[in-house]
């Protein structure tokens, strides 16, 4: 058996340096968690307002489309909008605009909701033609 060299041994300073180590991952992991989970909540609130407001704009786009041509144009904006959407159908003398407004609630609580929406505007056809 070979002797132990002096090196070999830990000494009590690097002893002391290991202990103050113990629990640091765990005191991290505590801080940032709860901003992991703020981030993935406001990415999801993102998503689902981009989604909304795409449905929002098929909405105005159809509805002013439908109505431009004589159709009910507040019911097929509304049968495309989303859930709860407050559609608004306003006749001009030569155009239609059709606005499609919905609220979005904010993942996590008791936060103020979201408005998106959108206008479009078509020009009336003419009632001449079949």
């Amino acid at each position: 058996m070979t002797p132990r060299r002096q090196s070999d041994r830990p000494s009590a300073r690097s002893a002391l340096l290991r202990g103050r180590d113990r629990g640091s991952f765990t005191a991290e992991l505590a801080a940032g968690l709860p901003a992991l989970m703020l981030l993935l909540l406001a990415g999801l609130t993102a998503v689902i307002a981009v989604t909304t407001h795409g449905r929002c704009v098929d909405a105005a786009r159809e509805g002013a489309l439908v109505a431009a041509r004589g159709g009910p144009g507040a019911e097929n904006a509304g049968r495309i909008a989303p859930p709860g959407a407050e559609v608004r159908v306003v006749d001009g003398d030569d155009t239609v605009t059709v606005t499609v407004r919905a609220r979005v609630t904010v993942l996590g609580g008791r936060l103020p909701m979201i408005t998106v929406g959108s206008t479009a505007v078509a020009a009336r056809e003419p009632a001449g033609i079949p």
